[in-house]
């Protein structure tokens, strides 16, 4: 099997996964499951849970606590993107060529959406908890809570966001902008590697070590995506090109151009893939999917 069929084949497999712990239409609160279900379910690569149980996978891990968590990393890393497209944000109308849920459901209703998916996703980690019985696999559960939480909230995803939104429409250097992809989009690529590691029973110098990995990779990652944004199309990407113009942000595109940006892309990717090559634990396919990541069109 080659890697794009082994690729499809597994991104199915963690979409069933996701799509069983969806909430039921049930009640007169069935509009904003509604809108849950949407957002979720309108497209997506299903990289974070992917890469969270490939990491999982490579350090040889048994528990079902993962399937919970996998859950869990998708619907904060929709919900992330449920707000961010809002009118207050970014105002975009499509995403992976739908409509965006604020779109389709109204602004309140997206908000709503977003809320509901960050709780839900918190209650299933919790869950986790009644897959262990003894001391040890409780406490890994705990980790990687305090893991998703740190990742998602104010030290992570959300601090990030902040000083992204502070630094619209001024102009910011290389630091800064480089601080604003560690917390926005390094964070649940970070959360997803260590909750994978951790639930698997790594070592802490292991964790320490996929934590530097996913960081580097989500770096790369953003680079990237900030290249596509002047490179691409609407109908490739799946969202509006040129937004982060259009919204006055700065990105590494309009600091260092797209030759120097694409050098960094291929610098930062490398010393994440040789790091992940001095791990003890080998899995191929994971490095073949952080590849595909990096260096992929849409």
């Amino acid at each position: 099997m080659n890697f794009s069929e082994e690729l499809r084949e597994r991104t199915e497999q963690t979409e069933s996964i996701i799509y069983r712990l969806l909430p039921r239409y049930l009640g007169q609160q069935h509009l904003v499951v509604e809108a849950m279900c949407y957002s979720v379910t309108a497209g997506g690569k299903r990289l974070r849970p992917l890469i969270m149980y490939e990491t999982f996978r490579m350090f040889n891990g048994k528990t079902d606590a993962i399937e919970l968590f996998m859950a869990a990393i998708e619907m904060i890393h929709t919900y992330s993107l449920v707000h961010d497209d809002l009118p207050a944000m970014d105002n975009d109308e499509y995403r992976r060529g739908k409509l965006t849920t604020h779109a389709k459901y109204g602004h309140a209703m997206g908000i709503l959406a977003g809320d509901g998916l960050l709780n839900l996703a918190f209650e299933l980690a919790a869950y986790a908890f009644d897959c262990e019985e003894d001391a040890d696999g409780l406490k890994r559960v705990a980790k990687a809570l305090q893991i998703l939480g740190e990742k998602a909230g104010i030290y992570g995803m959300i601090g990030g966001q902040v000083v992204d939104v502070e630094s619209t429409g001024q102009a910011i250097d290389e630091e800064k902008l480089l601080f604003i992809y560690e917390l926005k989009t390094s964070a649940l690529l970070e959360a997803s590697m260590m909750i994978g590691a951790v639930l698997a029973g790594a070592s802490k110098e292991e964790v320490q070590a996929v934590e530097q990995i996913a960081s580097d990779v989500g770096i790369a990652f953003q680079i990237r995506d900030d290249i596509l944004d002047v490179t691409s199309t609407l109908e490739v990407l799946g969202k509006p090109v040129n937004s982060d113009d259009r919204n006055e942000k700065t990105t590494y595109v309009t600091l260092k151009g797209l030759e120097k940006a694409s050098e960094e892309v291929e610098a930062i990717s490398a010393r994440a893939l040789d790091k992940l090559e001095s791990l003890p634990y080998k899995n191929e396919f994971l490095t073949e999917l952080i590849k595909s990541l990096i260096y992929r069109e849409k």
